[in-house]
């Protein structure tokens, strides 16, 4: 059941973000899939199950992890000037991706010692 409803929110955002991208404001598309309907599903099963130790340190861990989405950002802004959309989008992933894995591996480095 709870599958069910995580497949419902996801299709309910989809649904949004392609009506706000019609309207005249199609710009508020890009604050939605900020709205933070798994980071809010997360911390609630990460708080009950792990406790609120866990919970501190997955918020502390997701307040870092911006920092890839914006480097997302700023690449997709910039490759769009130089390449197709598609190739952009792609080349811009590959950017979160490798400073993603950059995060994770100094966050472990950090929290091992």
């Amino acid at each position: 059941m709870s599958l069910l409803i995580k497949a419902v929110l996801g299709a309910f955002v989809v649904l949004l973000i392609g009506v706000l991208a019609k309207t005249r404001n199609y710009y508020i598309a890009g604050l939605i899939p900020l709205f933070p309907t798994f980071a809010l599903i997360a911390h609630y099963i990460v708080g009950a199950e792990r406790g609120i130790d866990a919970l501190r340190a997955t918020i502390l861990f997701g307040i870092w992890s911006v920092i890839p989405y914006l480097i997302y950002l700023i690449s997709l802004y910039y490759l769009t000037t130089m390449m197709r959309l598609p190739q952009a989008l792609i080349a811009a992933v590959v950017c979160w991706s490798v400073s993603a894995a950059l995060l994770i591996k100094m966050w472990s480095w950090y929290h091992a010692v």
